[in-house]
């Protein structure tokens, strides 16, 4: 029998024939070519692969991958994509959202997605601002934002995108910045993992919230306030490597690594401890480097595969469903 062998992909592949109409200067340019960039490198085919997002500046990521995609509804991208991958879960089910669409109206559904640990791939596009509707404040936005919305400076607490991805039980979480170097790494980890993966990504909005992560990206003074997490490595940072991570009392204090302490005295990072994974969620700039990469890391049974355990065992104890059957059983009455 004669083989058929598949083309090989590459990035220019996972290009659609859509012009992309994001603003001039927009971090979601770097993430796109990322992930096609990614798509290529892991494999992944076109016919296998759907991209789902909900509302917003974000969301319009679908119409510019040569995949299967869907432009939902606003906050609802979870609820559709989980749909997809327990109808078919032998395709490759990808969701991005932004600050707004998942942690405002998109709050709950983005939870239940993530505790449900479907094999889904999220990617959260977090620039702290309303773009699409013309910036307003969001739920990551800082306290005392002064933006259209909240001209007097925003009063709400701002939410941790990787704290709520925690607490909602998601078993593979990282962070990293659109521009960076890390992206694509991060990207090829979170597809390779099996279950829900939930990747935020710091997004430069240049138009409404422009330089909102400057200290994460400007290349003099980066590498002095953000923190590259490695499993099993020290938390160590700065331009010259000369600063750490250590706890004291429980919590986190930066220390000087050239006032004699060891690398050993310092914190260690371990992607399988979610308590750990939890205090680096809590580390934010300016009292903090902000860790980048990934902070947790487990193994654990797949919602879709669970659920397809369960249908085949009630179909093994009671046979296969007849629908007729049960539309006609007990008290029936017809209307004439």
């Amino acid at each position: 029998m004669a083989t058929k062998t598949l083309p090989v992909l590459t990035a220019k592949d996972f290009q659609s024939d859509q012009d992309v109409r994001w603003c001039p200067g927009c971090g979601d340019y770097a993430i796109l070519n990322q992930m096609r960039k990614v798509c290529a490198k892991i494999g992944a085919r076109r016919e296998n692969t759907v991209f789902v997002s909900g509302i917003g500046c974000s969301s319009r990521f679908p119409y510019y991958m040569d995949t299967y995609g869907f432009h939902s509804i606003h906050g609802r991208g979870p609820a559709i994509a989980t749909g997809i991958k327990i109808a078919n879960p032998e395709l490759d089910v990808w969701l991005v959202t932004g600050d707004g669409d998942g942690l405002s109206i998109g709050g709950n559904h983005l939870m239940h997605i993530l505790r449900r640990n479907v094999n889904v791939k999220i990617l959260l596009f977090n620039n702290r601002i309303y773009g699409l509707t013309k910036g307003q404040y969001s739920p990551t936005s800082e306290e005392g934002k002064k933006t259209k919305s909240s001209p007097m400076g925003a009063i709400d607490m701002p939410l941790s995108p990787l704290s709520v991805a925690l607490a909602s039980e998601a078993s593979f979480v990282a962070r990293c910045v659109d521009v960076d170097k890390n992206l694509s790494e991060v990207l090829e980890r979170a597809a390779a993992h099996t279950g829900s993966a939930f990747v935020e990504i710091y997004q430069d909005c240049n138009i409404f919230n422009h330089q909102a992560f400057e200290y994460a990206t400007d290349r003099q003074t980066k590498e002095d306030h953000i923190i590259r997490l490695e499993h099993s490595r020290p938390l160590i940072f700065g331009a010259d490597r000369d600063k750490g991570i250590r706890l004291h009392d429980h919590k986190p204090e930066i220390v000087d690594l050239s006032s004699g302490i060891k690398e050993d005295d310092l914190l260690f990072h371990d992607e399988h401890d979610e308590s750990l994974a939890f205090l680096l969620s809590r580390m934010n700039h300016p009292d903090f480097p902000e860790p980048m990469g990934v902070f947790y890391s487990i193994e654990d049974d797949c919602y879709e595969d669970l659920l397809e355990s369960q249908i085949a065992e009630a179909r093994k104890a009671k046979g296969e469903p007849d629908l007729e059957a049960m539309f006609n059983a007990g008290d029936t009455y017809e209307i004439e």
